[in-house]
């Protein structure tokens, strides 16, 4: 059965989105068998697993509105060694199309169900935006992985985030938690990030990650030739901390299914 993680974060620009790509590409790396769902109509998960958005035959929103099935939708990011779930515009529509369907929110988790023993990991890169899209990532995951700067603001955003992880909890996905933070575009010459970083841990306690993705400008620029940072220069600090931080997922999962 596949660990259904949904990477969100309600402020944009926190990484999400290279958090997606990598650690799928981490993953894949260490020989997980990894499904990366683009849940955003931008597309970026998509264009920097090396697929082209505007080439699909299919994409997520296919599969949302019942059009085609998670296997026919899906693409194979060959050099990163993942299947990728793709989307592009067309993906802004449904939220539209998607209010007067049935189980509007549980689209996407009943099209999963049909892959679920395929894949070891199924990671949902969601939109920073609290939408009919979003919902359908939270409803469909086991649990939510928070990439986050260690940054002043970043610390009001998480609490919405937290607030709206307990009411999906509560009224459509008991199954959903918070499965862990990531601090990502760390520099810890900077006071305040150390300081935002041990508040974080202070408070948070196991459900901050060990791991700390550096800022790196290899991660940076790796989405400009289509490629995760850990595909595209696998020596880079940042590249080597999203590998880490695939192992510390690997073994927290097994840790929790052992518990």
């Amino acid at each position: 059965m596949a660990k259904i993680f949904c990477i969100a974060n309600q402020k944009g620009g926190v990484g999400k989105t290279t958090t997606t790509v990598n650690l799928a590409a981490g993953l894949a790396k260490i020989g997980q068998r990894v499904l990366m769902v683009d849940l955003d109509p931008q597309g970026n998960a998509t264009m920097g697993s090396g697929v082209d958005k505007r080439q699909l035959a299919h994409s997520v929103y296919d599969v949302l509105l019942g059009s085609a099935t998670v296997q026919q939708a899906s693409v194979r990011a060959e050099a990163c060694g993942y299947q990728v779930l793709g989307a592009n515009r067309e993906l802004a529509g449904a939220e539209v199309e998607l209010v007067d369907l049935e189980q509007r929110e549980k689209r996407l988790k009943n099209a999963l169900a049909a892959v679920d023993a395929q894949y070891d990991f199924i990671l949902i890169d969601c939109p920073p935006s609290l939408s009919l899209l979003t919902l359908n990532g939270l409803c469909s995951a086991h649990g939510v992985i928070v990439p986050m700067q260690c940054e002043y603001f970043a610390l009001e955003g998480l609490t919405d985030l937290v607030n709206t992880i307990k009411q999906v909890h509560a009224n459509l996905n008991p199954d959903l938690e918070l499965i862990g933070l990531l601090r990502v575009m760390f520099d810890p010459r900077i006071t305040l990030q150390q300081q935002v970083s041990e508040q974080l841990k202070s408070h948070f306690g196991d459900k901050v990650f060990d791991t700390v993705i550096p800022r790196n400008v290899r991660l940076a620029e790796a989405p400009s030739y289509g490629l995760p940072g850990v595909v595209f220069d696998p020596a880079a600090k940042g590249s080597q901390a999203f590998v880490a931080f695939a192992r510390e997922m690997v073994l927290r999962v097994q840790a929790a299914l052992a518990g």
